[in-house]
């Protein structure tokens, strides 16, 4: 076992490569190494990019590739790879030592542009000299002290894009980085010293800040990670407690949660009681009581009483280790808007290099245009079509979404899955366990004859203490709720299907369900019209009796979810046209259900394969429809549904492997913020996707009529960057 405060928890099998990768902060750097890993390893499914922690797995497949290969090919692509080691500290500390070089070359690209600026204005006696004031500002003399200053500045600041830059055109297949240096080694050729400088360090800062953005990123993901307490506490056989590592506790060995401490393993409480705040884990607002027999979660906060606690998970398989573990594997399933940026982006840059060449060339050709001039404003065209600020406008936005959801108690299993709830148009919902509590309660206490409730109660728990049967549990919690004393049980026999039997000082006594008083042969009018009367109603009717007579009745009801109705008006006010409910239960009590809640359609005693028709039916109707479930028996249609979402506290763990959403607090209020969430998230992916678009066609405008220049343009884009970025983070705030 091991601590899941590190990587270990997303440990891939054996036989995949894992490498870290120096240099991956954004999705351009993910196309150029598929482009160059693809062909070694056959298929580029196989590699699986998790930017936020810079690593690269590649799957085991055919054809068989070696580690050293792999940091071979990275190499080549200007970025550097080494094998992956479950040490988040290293990583760290290579992460800051990075930055901290990129940070101190873009310092010395500005520097040294500033001082040639300096040199040059005082050289050639003034800033109006030095920047010179012929049409696009081209200048005719610069001295060398301040070219050997701009030069300098210029190296500090291609530092980490000419090797890029070579490979990309050593490939034939242009990116960004190319883009920029084609423009700053215009830009020099020509003259340009200073235009070229100020490109240079600009183009750095932006890659710097856009490595900053991920930064923010990864840091969020990371304060998950520190939800989970580094130590837990245990006892020894001398009653002496001691601390150890998480992992080091077995599975039912006990440990100790004082009062205001961090709870460090998924567990059972045995003995205490307190108010635990799941907030960290669940989203719920208020603390929840948790007393012997309750369920605890890894990375909770403990209340004003101490708990002793039965771990049940070892450290690396609690629920915050795998919210963690999905949380940074969610965004190598690519959103459609990422999709899409990407494939527009892989068109979009040689189109644009071609459409530089024929302003460079058509105009001095066919005008008679001034060749310098018409160059000058095709470096400028390469600058401001730099994709840069598209290509981070969308990864951003969809993890931050990401973050934001599991902080709130949504576990969202990838960016494919982040946009879907927007697009919903009909909602399928189960109802045991998912509009209902799950827990059926004892309504009604009806004795027939001399009986009393007490002693009906008495008959019925007595019989029931023997049998796990969900109605019998809940008969037996009402005995033990009005503290009656409950008989010993002898010839105990479980009628399969039907009832139980059992007798009760030395008399014989039965308990099961109308079909089985019916066949008996001991049901009369009036028992009949009370039954038929209580199961319209919606309820779950046990018969107690006899061999003589039928002694009464006990009526069980599954409560519906206190929030389920306002819920359901509230998916109805984001958009959601048709909400249906499918139950296995008995059709009066799911119409009662459906009309309690406010349900648009009703299918009752429903099998699992009657769900999944159902499901496809809403689909091939709606197009974009979710299954909203929590058994076994929902899996199924969670699977058919466009968006299988699980209640994932109580769900099955077939429902929740299914499902592409989970909700962790089994709160129904987060499905309408769900569907807002995902709505305010494309929201904010068309916005930064439109920014970045639209500075771009108006620089290419202004570059066409002479009114745009390389730092113009440049500074348009960085400042593209720095609005997308900005606009894409607000969604780590997204809360209810």
């Amino acid at each position: 076992m091991e601590d899941p405060s590190n990587n270990s928890i997303t440990k891939a099998p054996s036989a995949d490569i894992r490498l870290r990768i120096t240099g991956m902060d954004c999705a351009e750097e993910v196309t150029i190494l598929k482009r160059e890993l693809g062909p070694l390893v056959g298929n580029t499914d196989r590699l699986q990019f998790d930017i936020f922690n810079r690593k690269l797995t590649i799957r085991e497949g055919m054809p068989h590739v070696s580690p050293t290969e792999m940091i071979a090919a990275v190499s080549e692509t200007g970025m550097n790879a080494e094998t992956w080691k479950d040490d988040p500290a290293e990583d760290s500390d290579e992460h800051d030592h990075a930055s901290r070089s990129r940070t101190i070359l873009t310092i010395i690209s500005g520097a040294f542009g500033l001082s040639g600026l300096l040199a040059h204005a005082w050289l050639e006696g003034g800033f109006s000299n030095a920047l010179g004031s012929e049409g696009m500002g081209l200048n005719t003399r610069v001295p060398l002290p301040a070219i050997a200053l701009y030069v300098a500045g210029i190296i500090a600041g291609v530092w980490y894009v000419a090797p890029r830059a070579w490979h990309s055109a050593k490939r034939m297949m242009p990116d960004m980085n190319l883009l920029m240096f084609i423009a700053v080694c215009g830009a020099a050729l020509i003259g340009e010293w200073f235009e070229a400088v100020t490109v240079s360090f600009l183009f750095s800062l932006s890659l710097l800040l856009e490595s900053w953005s991920v930064g923010r990123a990864r840091r969020a993901i990371a304060a998950l990670m520190d939800l989970a307490p580094v130590t837990a506490r245990v006892r020894d056989e001398q009653g002496n407690d001691y601390e150890v590592a998480p992992a080091e506790v077995a599975i039912g060995q006990l440990f100790y949660v004082r009062p205001g401490e961090k709870i460090p393993l998924d567990g059972n409480v045995q003995a205490g009681s307190s108010a635990v705040n799941q907030a960290p884990i669940t989203g719920e607002s208020a603390p929840v009581t948790k007393v012997p027999g309750d369920e605890v979660f890894a990375g909770t906060i403990n209340g004003d009483g101490a708990l002793e606690v039965a771990c049940s998970k070892p450290a690396n398989d609690t629920t915050l280790a795998h919210i963690i573990q999905l949380v940074e594997e969610a965004q190598s399933n690519r959103a459609p808007s990422e999709q899409w940026v990407e494939k527009f982006a892989r068109y979009y840059t040689p189109t644009v290099m071609l459409l530089a060449a024929l302003v460079m060339t058509v105009p001095p050709l066919l005008f008679g245009g001034e060749w310098s001039d018409w160059f000058y404003r095709s470096l400028v065209l390469l600058v401001i079509a730099c994709p840069c600020a598209l290509v981070i406008s969308t990864p951003v936005s969809i993890v931050s979404a990401l973050t934001a959801a599991a902080r709130n108690g949504v576990l969202i299993k990838g960016g494919v899955f982040m946009e879907a709830p927007a697009h919903l148009k009909a909602i399928a919902l189960d109802k045991t366990g998912t509009l209902t509590e799950g827990k059926p309660k004892v309504v009604d206490i009806v004795p027939f004859g001399e009986h009393d409730e007490e002693e009906l109660l008495v008959r019925a728990a007595s019989l029931e203490s023997q049998s796990d049967h969900p109605l019998a549990k809940a008969i037996v919690e009402a005995a033990s709720e009005r503290k009656v004393q409950l008989l010993l049980v002898t010839d105990f026999q479980i009628i399969q299907g039907k009832g139980a039997q059992g007798v009760l000082n030395d008399n014989l006594f039965w308990i099961g369900s109308h079909r089985y008083l019916e066949e008996r042969g001991q049901e009369t009018p009036e028992v009949h019209q009370h039954l038929e009367a209580m199961q319209q109603a919606g309820r779950s009717v046990v018969v107690v009796g006899n061999e003589n007579h039928v002694c009464g009745f006990i009526t069980l009801s599954d409560t519906l979810r206190p929030t389920a109705k306002q819920t359901l008006q509230d998916l109805h006010a984001t958009g959601i046209q048709h909400i249906v409910m499918l139950t296995g239960d008995n059709q009066g009590t799911a119409e009662a259900i459906a009309t309690e809640a406010g349900i648009d359609e009703v299918h009752a005693e429903l099998l699992p394969e009657d769900k999944v028709r159902l499901v496809s039916e809403l689909v091939e109707k709606y197009d974009h429809v979710a299954m909203v479930g929590d058994g076994v028996n929902d899996a199924p249609a969670l699977a058919r549904a466009s968006l299988g979402i699980a209640m994932g506290a109580a769900g099955s763990d077939a429902a929740i492997e299914t499902a592409d959403i989970a909700l962790l607090a089994d709160n129904l209020t987060k499905l309408p913020w769900l569907i807002r969430h995902s709505k305010n998230t494309l929201r904010i992916i068309h916005q930064n996707i439109g920014c970045s678009l639209t500075i771009k066609a108006i620089f290419m405008v202004l570059t066409f009529v002479g009114f745009a220049s390389l730092w113009a343009a440049i500074a348009a884009d960085m400042g593209a960057s720095l609005v997308v970025i900005a606009n894409g983070l607000r969604l780590l705030r997204d809360h209810d």
